[in-house]
């Protein structure tokens, strides 16, 4: 493609690359290059011209595609966007920092600088256009962070990191109606033309969901291609590398909030000019099976910048002169909204294992953010009350094995669990043991329920609370964890782990009495006593028990107690979410349901007091009114 050519494609100007060999020379370029992060929510690489879509209408991407390098195996850290934004500018998994739940607001160490702050130290300038999710404070960390912030605000003769997030294939304007976000858009996508993904029912709404997502990238690539045409018209491109990806898988089920591939797998397509061209291993036009991860971003700006690399960074460099290599990416899945989980996984080129701890729940359960809002949980909703849900719908629904091992070469789709399947048995166990040796290397936060990881933080941050032996037995607590659902653990097992002298085990023992049911009806004197435990959680997790288990007299008032506790709001929230898995049995209380409502009331979704903490609790107490017959508030996001 010749640069005329480039330009008409983008409406802008591009130079177009030649192919050339992609040894690099050793000398550093004579001036640092400019970064641009062009990010987008909530998209796979399915709907892009450049990863193989025909019907997809991405010109622009396309075009910068050609001339730059096309990662096949680019992914998030999390299949949500708190935790993977918070990985994307600390260069730390969000496990070892805390900060693994959607979301919340966390103490950051003072160890832990974030990468505008080490460029700016490197005389870069840092802006940010305009979300951060960082699940902490980013006051401080940038020059400029708002809807103005823009590179070209910077003083002569900077050179600029600048990050643009662009929401319009949000999981909101994914799920919706309107029109208006489309108006840039000449031509719609046609629903009969879509293959639907397999994980959907082929129904002519979800044809129509599918539709729309390909036009929200369309439009996407319009904004990619008019940010382009601004540093063209400045005369920066050649001097900018620009990175566009996406945020975590697209905004619709089995792919935002799941831990697999598809909710894990983004595109990423990098430009670096040709005077930067010592600083990438690829000729240009390449599209390499490199496994990168969000985690590696922060090392590589870093490098790309001639910037010194912390040593606390967990990532690997994949641009730049001095590389590194790795062979496998690790993914959590953790509270999302209000809804609980743990679950981990590690994938190389060929496998992913994945390994949950809460695998008794479903990944849709009855939630708000799973609610009719959403044209694509509605219709699910519609089909499965008909009783036409495809099997792979179905199983959104239904309680997961606590190990999943999929074959990605044979098995791209991840459909056929293999994990039990003697022929996988040698790969299952290098992957389960590389799995379980990143969780202790990195220190992972996420085995102590949200509310106990807190309070063992007060006055510090999680991080620096993991670090501490004497508070954070993650070995243990890690073992505990990996008997609930396993199929050797006994109700005499579960009871033991009630009874020790960590609260955090002590959370996991309740946790696999929970998830036994009935057969957990025997530890019954046992979890009446956990409820005066000194730890909320492990009370909690004791009072939902015993009401699954038809004996909610002692324990709705542990649980009304534990939701009124405002000073601690990570305990109201897990309290309020086990008292909308208790359904109707949370009658005698709602008069107690109601006033925390009004304690977390405020305008956001014109009914919560913040994003935060407050906005989960009411979803999970609207939830609690819905399961026992009064309706609450419409919602619109």
């Amino acid at each position: 493609m010749n640069r005329r050519q480039f330009m008409q494609t983008l409406g802008a100007a591009l130079p177009a690359w030649g192919m050339v060999s992609c040894s690099r020379p050793s000398q550093r370029p004579a001036e640092p290059p400019n970064i641009l992060w062009l990010s987008c929510e909530d998209i796979g690489p399915d709907l892009l011209g450049c990863y193989g879509n025909d019907l997809a209408r991405t010109p622009a991407l396309d075009a910068l595609a050609q001339s730059g390098l096309l990662y096949q195996h680019a992914y998030a850290t999390a299949p949500i966007c708190s935790p993977a934004r918070s990985c994307l500018i600390t260069g730390m998994v969000a496990t070892s920092l805390g900060t693994q739940h959607l979301r919340s607001q966390i103490p950051r160490s003072a160890d832990i600088p974030c990468l505008p702050e080490l460029l700016r130290e490197q005389g870069y300038y840092c802006t940010n256009n305009s979300k951060t999710d960082y699940n902490f404070d980013p006051t401080g960390i940038w020059d400029e962070n708002g809807s103005d912030a823009h590179w070209k605000n910077r003083p002569a003769g900077r050179p600029f990191f600048s990050v643009f997030n662009s929401g319009v294939t949000h999981e909101g304007p994914a799920n919706r109606h309107d029109e208006s976000v489309l108006e840039p858009l000449q031509e719609r996508t046609d629903p009969d033309a879509v293959t639907v993904p397999v994980y959907f029912p082929d129904s002519p709404e979800f044809r129509r969901i599918w539709a729309r997502y390909y036009d929200l990238v369309a439009v996407w690539d319009k904004q990619v291609a008019a940010h382009l045409a601004e540093l063209e018209e400045a005369g920066l491109l050649d001097n900018t590398i620009v990175f566009a990806f996406g945020d975590h898988g697209f905004g619709l089920p089995r792919y935002k909030r799941w831990l697999y591939k598809t909710g894990l797998l983004v595109p990423l397509i990098v430009h670096v000019p040709e005077k930067y061209r010592m600083l990438s291993p690829h000729a240009p036009a390449t599209r390499t099976g490199e496994l990168v991860s969000f985690v590696d971003f922060a090392p590589t700006v870093l490098a790309l910048a001639g910037a010194p690399i912390p040593e606390h960074l967990q990532g690997k460099v994949f641009l730049g002169q001095e590389l590194s290599r790795g062979e496998f990416i690790f993914g959590a899945r953790s509270r999302a909204d209000d809804v609980y989980d743990v679950a981990r996984c590690v994938m190389n080129r060929s496998h992913i294992y994945i390994r949950h701890y809460m695998s008794h729940l479903p990944y849709v359960q009855d939630a708000i953010i799973f609610g009719d809002q959403k044209r694509s949980y509605a219709e699910l909703q519609r089909l499965r009350r008909a009783g036409e849900l495809n099997r792979e719908a179905q199983q959104f629904y239904e309680s997961r094995p606590f190990e999943e091992l999929y074959d990605l070469e044979k098995d791209p789709q991840e459909l056929n669990n293999v994990a039990d399947d003697p022929a996988y048995a040698e790969i299952k166990a290098e992957l389960s043991e590389r799995l379980r040796e990143w969780i202790l290397q990195s220190r992972d936060t996420g085995f102590l329920i949200e509310a106990e990881m807190m309070i063992r933080s007060h006055g510090g941050s999680p991080y620096d609370m993991a670090r501490d032996t004497d508070r954070y037995d993650l070995p243990r607590i890690l073992e505990a964890a990996e008997k609930v659902n396993h199929p050797e653990t006994s109700v005499n097992d579960a009871i033991r782990l009630l009874k020790d002298n960590d609260s955090g085990v002590r959370f996991w023992g309740a946790t696999a009495l929970l998830a036994m049911g009935d057969m957990g009806r025997t530890a019954t004197d046992e979890l009446r006593a956990a409820l005066d435990d000194e730890s909320p959680s492990v009370s909690i997790v004791a009072a939902e028990t015993l009401c699954h288990l038809g004996d909610c007299s002692m324990a709705l008032p542990v649980l009304t107690r534990l939701l009124a506790d405002e000073e601690q709001p990570w305990v109201m929230l897990q309290a309020a979410r086990s008292i909308a898995n208790i359904g109707t049995q949370a009658k005698p209380i709602l008069p107690e349901v109601r006033q925390t409502l009004n304690k977390v009331s405020g305008d956001v979704w014109g009914r919560y007091k913040d994003w935060y903490y407050s906005m989960f609790t009411g979803f999970a107490l609207d939830q609690t009114l819905i399961n026992c017959g009064v309706e609450p508030e419409s919602y619109d996001r």
